[in-house]
């Protein structure tokens, strides 16, 4: 091992009173503190050398001074079988693999090589010769970082030539091999953002354990040192995909060094080489992107064998773990929604069915482009295919009740009788509501709401709306509501015309008695 600066420095400072002063040993023991038989042996070794004048050759540093007074103390470090420095760090990306297991390995090949303490110690020397992104240690398959750069892409009309928008352009890095994915994407959106996810680990062919992302606010609902807040659908993807997602520390980029550099790694042979090029369309510079990403991936390192291609095939493929084996689909989310007396839940004005044991709870929707899934604290009671028509109604016969209780206390008799309190026209009203619907039960709360309408207009205006509504066929909460806030009520009622017969009936089909 070679010896401190300090233990140098001392030594020279022995040979410069012994030789160049003349002093005794007694009185460069004084000076300097180093017993006599010591400086007599440092001495003595220096005459050995060639090196009994002071001062010493202009060449003679202190690693040529500790060669040529020290030759013989030991084995050189030349002779020693030197380790695969390269080979030993790729392999401690493996899981499961340590340095232990490594000098182990190393000394069943070359018995007289370095102890554990040497070998870990030449290790961290070598790895001081490396680039600041190749000097952090990432198991295989762990880490997955992601980012944008500042730089954007611009894409023009085709027709006109007027710039359509500054793509940004998603960047992914996996830890341990460097293995790069690059898109451009509209914006930094929720939607583009978390569909960029999914294709990244698409083209890595497997999911890493973690993904460390900036405080981008389409991901991270709130940054927080301890406890940031992610956001509710890029959770979704994380659990689709079995990753946990760890955001930054916010100003810390060296959380994510990693993507630091794979971002400027994009910049530089990606961008810059697209800096002339005119784009009209995302399609066309994403597959500019992936054919030149190719090329970044296969490109071979300066200071390492290999590339990031060859490191990810030998290192890192492997230990991802495998993607689901249903296809992501985006989702979006609705909290605390109420389950209806007709034990139905609106969602963007559909109404989907829930088991009628839920009705008057609270629960959470999940909405994707073709599926709504309905969640009671974490439990997921009921599914549907998602409808767009808006009023309508999507019940699953096996959540509505044959002869139970929520059924019992919500017969059509009952709300008729509540209506006939208020008159017979409100009362006749309310059957036709329900008569006009598949089930009476799709009708309930329209009922209500009409009867409801007394509280605020009074019975007599309720009454007088009902026999105008019902002259005109108003079949609906709305209608009723419009009369009422109108005081269509206190007109008197249109003349009866006779009309020719029309069988389309349908209770936005007014008539134009309606609008007199």
């Amino acid at each position: 091992m070679p010896r401190p600066r300090a233990v140098m420095r001392k030594i020279r400072e022995v040979l410069r009173l012994a030789l160049g002063e003349q002093l005794s040993q007694r009185r460069v023991k004084q000076i300097t503190g180093v017993a006599e038989a010591t400086q007599y042996d440092y001495v003595k070794r220096a005459r050995a050398a060639g090196l009994a004048v002071w001062p010493l050759p202009s060449d003679v540093d202190d690693q040529e001074l500790e060669r040529r007074l020290f030759v013989s103390a030991g084995p050189p470090v030349e002779r020693r079988p030197v380790p695969e420095w390269a080979q030993v760090k790729n392999e401690l990306r493996r899981k499961g693999v340590t340095m232990q297991l490594l000098h182990e390995e190393y000394l069943e090949r070359h018995p007289g090589g370095y102890q554990y303490s040497q070998f870990c110690r030449l290790y961290k020397e070598w790895r001081r010769h490396l680039d600041v992104v190749l000097r952090q240690d990432h198991q295989a398959g762990k880490k997955m970082f992601v980012d944008f750069p500042g730089q954007t892409v611009l894409i023009y009309d085709p027709e006109t030539e007027a710039q359509v928008m500054a793509a940004q352009i998603f960047v992914s890095v996996l830890g341990a091999s460097n293995y790069v994915f690059a898109e451009a994407l509209p914006s930094q959106q929720l939607v583009p953002w978390v569909n960029a996810h999914a294709h990244a680990l698409a083209f890595y062919g497997g999911c890493p354990e973690i993904a460390v992302v900036d405080n981008l606010p389409a991901g991270v609902t709130k940054a927080h040192r301890y406890e940031p807040i992610v956001n509710e659908s890029y959770l979704d993807l994380a659990s689709h995909f079995g990753v946990a997602v760890v955001p930054a520390r916010p100003y810390k980029p060296r959380d994510k060094a990693k993507v630091e550099a794979a971002v400027l790694l994009v910049e530089r042979w990606i961008l810059a080489r697209l800096r002339n090029r005119r784009f009209y369309s995302l399609g066309e510079l994403n597959l500019e992107i992936r054919e030149l990403l190719m090329r970044v991936n296969q490109k071979p390192f300066k200071k390492m064998p290999g590339s990031r291609q060859s490191w990810f095939e030998e290192v890192e493929k492997a230990a991802l773990r495998p993607l689901p084996v249903r296809p992501y689909e985006f989702a979006t989310f609705q909290r605390g929604r109420k389950v209806h007396i007709d034990y139905h839940v609106e969602v963007d004005y559909h109404y989907y069915s829930v088991p009628y044991q839920h009705t008057g709870q609270r629960v959470d929707i999940r909405l994707t482009a073709s599926v709504v899934e309905i969640f009671l604290r974490g439990r997921r009671i009921a599914s549907h295919l998602r409808s767009y028509v808006r009023g309508r109604h999507t019940t699953d016969p096996g959540h509505r009740p044959e002869s139970h209780r929520r059924h019992l206390e919500w017969p059509p008799e009952r709300i008729l009788s509540w209506a006939e309190k208020t008159g017979p026209d409100t009362a006749a009203l309310v059957k036709g509501v329900m008569e006009s619907r598949p089930h009476p039960e799709q009708g309930y709360r329209t009922c209500l709401g009409i009867i409801r309408l007394g509280k605020r207009y009074g019975s007599g205006r309720l009454e007088a709306a009902c026999r105008r509504a019902l002259t005109v066929r108003a079949l609906s909460y709305r209608s009723l509501e419009s009369i009422l806030k109108h005081g269509l009520d206190q007109k008197p009622l249109p003349a009866t015309r006779s009309h020719p017969v029309d069988r389309r009936h349908h209770e936005n089909l007014r008539g134009p008695d309606y609008y007199q």
